[in-house]
């Protein structure tokens, strides 16, 4: 047979074949009884109880994704539980109950008509409407008494095929045994998407309803960098997917066009990253998630288990650097064991370095010792430490005298240490406005683009309804990092990025001209990224960081960033 093409939206700069597994989800209700047949109190008490249950699947897939795959990407779980407390839900389900419906029934046409009005609206709006899918199955196949596909137990080299993938779903996908994903519907920012880029699995989303003509267990190439799917690609087809994407692995560190020497390196939240990372060619750790050692215990972990993690990441890196951000919980970020108040906006509470300067001292005097132990190492690499949410100089002079005050008590007690760098992430704009001033007090900045782009433009990065206004090429966030790349110039301080923004191949030139010495992402991208590096003239990335600057809407710098592709 003569191979076909379908077209759709690349998400992952990978390839893979394997054999299509087409994955429906949505049982049909039977018809629901006469409505004098239904009793609504009883029905009433089974929606209360599958809430309940719901609501524990959710923390434990919570917990679960966070190990996996992301703490970020397991924040969607978050706006799950939301849904299920939602009162304009809530009070649907239960007068379609007292109208007569069984409980699942009134689930379903509740949550169906608030899928529709958010399918109705456009971009990332549309996309929401997954997670209402996803809550409405979860909650239907509850209280219908239905068992769950496994999506972890696949054959291996499978594809999976789907109409769409929700957050749930993809959570499950193993790519130790999954080949790629397709979707019908779905765009570059949807859950499966950032799903797909954190598990390294080749995807394609929106390919259309001409996927339905796709069977189950034919064979099929997917290509996550071209946004192409292969229906029974001929030998050279296959090949190339299972050869990977074109972009070679770079193991060395990277320069510039013109001789400029880029540090490349990767993010990790759990000691299972390492070595992806190390593959994918990072020359260093840019940002180590320690809360990771912290989440699915009863009891955080101890002074001994820390300083073997941290030196496991140096050794795994013995020429370049780790950046290890000290326990970054609140907001998003629970952990059960500790006593986290309930704020009424956690994104704007007590988390972060506020917690371990007060609440948390214990938790941070474990790890800072730890982690002047692991920097005494013998590995090689070198060790740095990073403070999360800084808003203040105060903050930071704070845990710089607590670092000093444990390095002493270590040389007390007999205990080989050394004093690594010291840095902050760049995430609230009272940083970048106070950059200068920072810059008199730390080895380096690491700018956090997600948060920053929140804070920035008061926009909570997991509201979808304001997910426009808190992407990270609005000009108020561009003119953000310049403000601390620029406070940094003259002096010692170098100046990274850790934010997702960091790992996008086509903003590479774009963050090199605006100063950026060193960039950290997923391990994915980081051939891809290296590649990019390599390809720029740094003039000519400052001339396009100018014209960007110069932009007073997003609308204006994606012009000038599609212009600078075309040219």
């Amino acid at each position: 047979m003569t191979e076909r093409r379908l077209g759709g939206v690349g998400v992952t700069p990978l390839s893979g074949v394997g054999d299509v597994v087409w994955y429906a989800p949505d049982a049909e209700l039977d018809d629901p009884p006469a409505p004098e047949d239904v009793d609504a109190e009883a029905e009433t008490t089974r929606f209360e109880e599958a809430r309940t249950t719901a609501r524990e699947e959710l923390q434990l897939e919570r917990e679960r994704t966070a190990e996996r795959v992301g703490e970020d990407e397991a924040a969607v779980f978050d706006a799950h539980v939301q849904f299920l407390d939602d009162p304009q839900i809530t009070d649907g389900v239960e007068e379609k109950i007292a109208e007569g419906l069984p409980a699942e029934h009134a689930v379903q046409r509740t949550f169906d008509r608030f899928v529709e009005q958010f399918e109705g609206m456009e971009g990332r709006m549309a996309e929401r409407a997954d997670d209402l899918r996803d809550v409405r199955d979860r909650l239907v196949r509850v209280l219908a008494g239905g068992e769950r596909v496994n999506l972890a137990e696949l054959p291996e080299g499978s594809v999976v095929f789907a109409e769409r993938l929700t957050p749930s779903d993809t959570a499950q996908l193993d790519p130790e045994r999954v080949a790629g994903f397709v979707t019908v519907t779905g765009g570059r920012t949807s859950h499966a998407a950032i799903f797909a880029r954190s598990l390294a699995l080749p995807a394609v989303v929106g390919v259309g309803e001409e996927l339905y003509d796709v069977e189950d267990g034919e064979t099929v190439a997917v290509d996550g960098t071209d946004g192409v799917v292969v229906v029974d690609p001929d030998e050279s087809t296959r090949e190339a997917a299972v050869d990977g994407d074109d972009v070679t692995v770079r193991h060395d560190p990277v320069s510039t066009a013109d001789g400029v020497e880029i540090e490349v390196a990767g993010n990790v939240g759990t000691r299972a990253d390492l070595a992806p990372a190390a593959d994918r060619g990072a020359d260093g750790i840019g940002l180590f998630r320690t809360e990771f050692l912290f989440l699915d215990r009863q009891s955080p972990p101890d002074e001994q288990e820390q300083y073997e993690a941290y030196v496991e990441a140096l050794e795994t890196f013995p020429e370049g650097r780790v950046v290890v951000r000290t326990l970054d919980v609140g907001g998003d970020k629970p952990i059960d064991y500790l006593d986290l108040p309930e704020e009424e906006n956690p994104f704007l509470g007590e988390r972060g370095i506020r917690r371990s300067l007060s609440p948390d001292a214990d938790l941070f005097e474990t790890q800072l010792r730890a982690l002047l132990r692991a920097a005494a190492h013998d590995t090689g690499g070198d060790l740095a430490v990073m403070l999360p949410l800084v808003s203040t100089v105060d903050e930071v002079v704070a845990a710089r005298e607590r670092l000093e005050l444990f390095a002493d008590d270590l040389e007390r007690e007999g205990i080989e240490y050394a004093v690594p760098e010291f840095g902050v992430m760049v995430e609230t704009p009272a940083a970048a406005f106070m950059a200068a001033d920072l810059a008199e007090e730390v080895d380096f900045f690491s700018i956090g683009t997600n948060d920053l782009a929140q804070y920035v433009m008061a926009a909570e990065r997991g509201n979808e309804r304001v997910a426009d206004l808190g992407d990270y090429r609005q000009p108020a966030v561009l003119r953000a990092i310049r403000a601390t790349v620029d406070a940094a110039e003259g002096t010692d301080v170098w100046v990274g990025m850790c934010g997702e923004m960091a790992g996008d191949p086509e903003l590479t030139e774009l963050l090199l001209g605006l100063g950026l010495d060193e960039l950290s992402m997923s391990a994915v991208t980081v051939p891809q990224v290296k590649q990019a590096v390599t390809e720029t003239n740094t003039e000519a990335a400052r001339k396009l960081a100018d014209s960007a600057l110069s932009a007073s809407t997003k609308d204006e710098v994606e012009q000038v960033l599609t212009q600078n592709t075309q040219s």
